[in-house]
């Protein structure tokens, strides 16, 4: 199982991204069942779409992107109370030194035992999860 974090997403839609060649090998081998089923979650979806709209100042491209998490094998992942307030609590630690969707993302991994993120963010080295990038 892998979980594929915003800046994966956005390099796959915007070709000035300096990732845009390899985030396309990456969601290519995800989706052909290379790494098992495959997790996003609301607030990634939600910091993709916002992301790809306010770098490629295109709005069909964030609708395009939006589109295809919707209607793939992506299972997207809500955000509950609960983790909210887990992913709250890691947020305020100064050592963790991470945004606050990326501690849902962590919350979410541990909740569904999910030990795979596909970032291109180095801040997730030392967290307990293998990086795929």
């Amino acid at each position: 199982m892998i979980f594929i974090d915003t800046n994966v997403f956005v390099a796959y839609y915007n070709k000035r991204d300096t990732h845009h060649e390899r985030s396309l090998e990456l969601i290519k081998r995800a989706m052909e069942g290379y790494y098992g089923k495959i997790f996003t979650s609301d607030y990634v979806f939600d910091e993709s779409v916002t992301v790809t709209l306010v770098r490629t100042k295109d709005i069909e491209k964030a609708v395009a992107l939006g589109e295809c998490i919707l209607n793939s094998e992506i299972e997207l992942l809500s955000v509950d109370e609960t983790c909210f307030f887990e992913s709250w609590n890691l947020f305020k630690f100064k050592e963790i030194e991470m945004s606050f969707t990326d501690c849902t993302n962590l919350s979410l991994m541990k909740l569904y035992g999910i030990d795979k993120v596909m970032t291109f963010d180095m801040g997730f080295r030392d967290k307990g999860v293998e990086v795929v990038s």
